[in-house]
């Protein structure tokens, strides 16, 4: 026997973290921020939310950016976040809220044209029916 120890000399134990539940990883940051920036419930679908992450993120970042990495950002699986990656996706969550603001917008003002419309009905059967008080 050559050594003492028992154990299989090729493993090794991980290193440990530093920094462990303080800060949080580029890419759970990445995550949350394509989760945003690509809501599930608008795109119905996660190959479609994949493809539109690759055809927004592709105009801004160098490097090829696959449906796969999409993928792997938002199964936060991916080893690492370069930062146009980041850059881009924090610019996808403004895009998003900017038309997520646009549309509540116009659906507001539809509300307040119903509202108006309701209070012109109510106004014209108040109207009426003091008319029908005084014949």
């Amino acid at each position: 026997m050559l050594g003492t120890d028992d154990r299989n000399l090729g493993s090794r134990p991980k290193a440990h973290k530093v920094n462990e539940g303080k800060a949080m990883s580029d890419v759970f940051v990445a995550q949350g921020l394509l989760r945003d920036a690509f809501p599930l419930r608008r795109y119905g679908k996660l190959d479609n939310v994949f493809f539109e992450a690759c055809k927004f993120v592709q105009r801004l970042v160098n490097k090829e950016f696959t449906q796969r990495r999409a993928r792997s950002i938002w199964e936060g699986t991916a080893r690492r976040i370069d930062a146009e990656e980041m850059d881009a996706l924090r610019l996808a969550v403004i895009e998003e809220t900017k038309r997520e603001q646009r549309e509540l917008r116009a659906r507001l003002a539809t509300l307040d044209a119903q509202i108006a419309s309701f209070d012109a009905v109510k106004a014209e059967a108040s109207v009426a029916a003091r008319r029908r008080r005084a014949s």
